[in-house]
């Protein structure tokens, strides 16, 4: 464990007033680059130093990956006593709440999770239910106000009440219908971690009591992202003792379209009266050029804390501003500034980065990149979990789990092909849905009244006795990798993967997939000491790929969104036109600010060099059509748009 005067040493002022101050609630604003993180573990590091006890620490952060790092830097600050401090996701926090309570919130003990994809096939299928075309009602629009609805803490009921048109009302009762879904599949998607454990807290006493009294210390990283079910759970932890501290930064909340209320972070000195307040200034990222033009552009918001960022790097290279004839210019006039830079060894692929508004930009800088034979990853791209292989495995294992899962039944009651057509699975969902009972309990009474067609019972046959031969082996605590691996080969998939991928090294790679699910399964098994398939699948859930942060010499191309958090030694933020940055959608629905706060979090993802291009006309729906530049260049230089400018709700 370091001492004082070694926590505190090399601290700046503002860095040092946010360490010591420990009592009371406190709001830390931490500029973009500012040394945050160092600020939250030193602080916790401190606190222990101070006599603190570490279980009686919270400390709760947005990702496993920021989880994993102060974790780490805890480690390498205060020793082996760094694991006794509660350091976690919001989701990670509230999960093992809710299986430690599950009882109380009406939960079954082996309740299953239903991921995004899965939340999706779920959406769908209640909507076929329901009547209602997907031309009508996209799933995936349904899905994203679903989510939000939950995490501003609206039930169904409350979306009925609400809705202004027909297509709220189909949005509503498709909402009503999913949460039908999910209780009768016993399944909780991400959003009910953070209401189910609202509820608990709201309506036992007694383990909000207990959380009061273990968690004397806690702070919360990225606040400016909490949403309201997030701060109702703090809320209830810390509001008699009021030992809270907020980090976060009010500029970089761009995440509103999924819940979070900027309104949490601009309020907090009124929900906590009295609360100390520290603003970390001072960047260490960036040179003092990119901060100027952060600062000339974030300015323009008037729902923000006032403040500036200043560089301790100082000055250097001038920020550019580039108009281009179209993205196919874009793209290349950029792949050709990477390569003379690399060429004349000034940089490295690794130390270069494209941000972009929309997921549909990447597509011409592909292209250009692979044509310029410029090695580079796309982040936000297919996640390791939503590969076929992947998908297939794990509902096998929910399906053991938890029979009552409908979506991962339907999706390996045929998979491998077994026999079972689309015919019988209609008939059997038809049933399902008169009796209210699950797809697999149905399946298995029709199949025992023998009312399936011999292929399709020998098929459900076989199937069932794979998985009861693994369920057996769960409920005595096997060997988790020794059950998984028999499991595979008794439903026989490798045959599955070579027919859906009769190329041998497509399959190979593919089968890459299902070994890792094992290597996880046997790292799963020693950490934990037990073979818990729950446990295992929920761990699998909450993980995130750490495919992005490998340090291999590559071009990163993402969009801003996913940006967030990373920096770059030289940035090119693209697609600066009126439509894009700001999105029209933005435009149209009033929310400029945080289109404006996107551009921010932009700007100050560079290190050194940051290039920003805009194109003169750009390719939408099959033509080329005339852009203007994005207001944003405007306010960085401190200049009105020309008179023939159109603004992004005009476009």
């Amino acid at each position: 464990m370091k001492t004082q005067s070694q926590l505190l040493e090399g601290l700046n002022t503002d860095q040092h007033r946010a360490v010591v101050t420990t009592e009371g609630p406190l709001l830390v604003l931490a500029g973009a680059g500012t040394g945050k993180t160092r600020v939250i573990t030193i602080r916790t590091a401190h606190l222990m130093n101070e006599g603190i006890a570490p279980e009686n620490i919270l400390l709760v952060t947005f990702t496993n990956k920021a989880a994993r790092e102060m974790r780490e830097r805890l480690r390498k600050l205060c020793g082996e006593k760094a694991k006794e401090v509660t350091c976690g996701t919001f989701h990670s926090f509230c999960i093992r709440l809710i299986r430690e309570h599950h009882e109380k919130i009406g939960l079954p003990k082996s309740f299953g999770i239903c991921d995004s994809s899965d939340q999706l096939n779920a959406i769908k299928a209640q909507l076929r239910e329901l009547r209602i075309a997907e031309t009508s009602v996209n799933p995936r629009a349904a899905q994203s106000r679903i989510s939000l609805y939950k995490n501003s803490m609206i039930l169904p009921e409350d979306a009925f009440k609400e809705a202004e048109d027909d297509y709220d009302i189909m949005i509503a009762r498709c909402y009503e219908k999913y949460q039908e879904y999910l209780r009768r599949s016993r399944v909780v998607d991400f959003d009910d971690f953070l209401l189910y454990t609202h509820a608990l807290l709201r309506d036992n006493e007694d383990v909000r009591l207990q959380l009061e009294k273990q968690f004397k210390y806690v702070m919360i990283d990225e606040y400016q992202d909490t949403n309201t079910p997030q701060y109702e759970i703090i809320h209830a932890i810390v509001k008699n003792h009021r030992n809270i501290c907020v980090v976060g930064d009010d500029d970089q909340s761009i995440y509103g379209w999924r819940g979070a209320d900027i309104q949490k972070i601009l309020g907090f000195e009124k929900d906590f009266p009295g609360a100390g307040k520290v603003y970390l200034g001072t960047n260490y990222r960036s040179t003092q050029e990119i901060i100027d033009a952060a600062n000339m552009v974030i300015k323009n918001n008037s729902s923000r804390h006032e403040k500036e960022l200043r560089s301790a790097y100082g000055s250097g290279e001038s920020v550019s501003i580039l108009r281009v004839e179209d993205e196919i210019h874009e793209a290349s006039h950029i792949c050709g500034d990477i390569r003379h830079q690399v060429g004349l060894k000034q940089a490295h692929y690794r130390d270069f980065a494209i941000l972009c508004r929309t997921a549909q930009q990447p597509r011409a800088f592909e292209t250009e990149l692979r044509s310029a034979n410029i090695p580079y990853k796309l982040i936000g791209g297919q996640s390791f979990f939503d590969r076929k292989e992947v998908r297939d495995i794990l509902s096998y294992l929910r399906v053991i789990d938890n029979p009552a899962d409908e979506t991962s039944f339907l999706r390996i009651v045929n998979t491998p092909p077994r026999g079972i057509g689309k015919g019988t699975i209609d008939k059997i969902l038809a049933k399902a849905t008169e009796e209210g009972k699950g797809a697999y309990a149905v399946f298995k009474e029709s199949h025992d009244a023998n009312e399936l067609a011999t292929a399709a019972s020998k098929g459900f046959s076989r199937l069932s006795d794979a998985l009861r031969a693994a369920y057996i082996s769960v409920q005595a605590n096997e060997d988790l990798v020794a059950t998984l691996r028999k499991l595979i080969s008794d439903i026989d998939y490798h045959e599955e993967v070579a027919r859906c991928y009769p190329d041998p090294d497509t399959a190979q790679v593919r089968w890459a997939g299902v070994d890792e699910i094992l290597n996880f399964a046997e790292n799963y098994q020693r950490k934990n000491g037990a073979a818990d398939l729950n446990g295992f699948l929920q761990e699998m859930m909450l993980d995130e790929s750490d495919n992005d942060d490998d340090d291999s010499d590559v071009v990163t191309l993402m969009t801003l969104h996913a940006a967030k958090g990373l920096e770059f030694r030289n940035v090119y933020l693209v697609g600066l036109e009126e439509g894009l940055l700001p999105h029209k959608r933005s435009a149209i629905d009033g929310n400029i600010e945080e289109e404006r706060r996107l551009m921010y979090v932009g700007v100050t993802r560079a290190q050194r060099l940051l290039l920003m291009t805009f194109c003169t006309a750009r390719a939408k729906f099959g033509k080329l059509q005339a852009c203007h530049p994005s207001r944003f260049l405007f306010e960085m230089k401190g200049k009105a748009p020309p008179d023939d400018w159109v603004p992004a709700s005009e476009v």
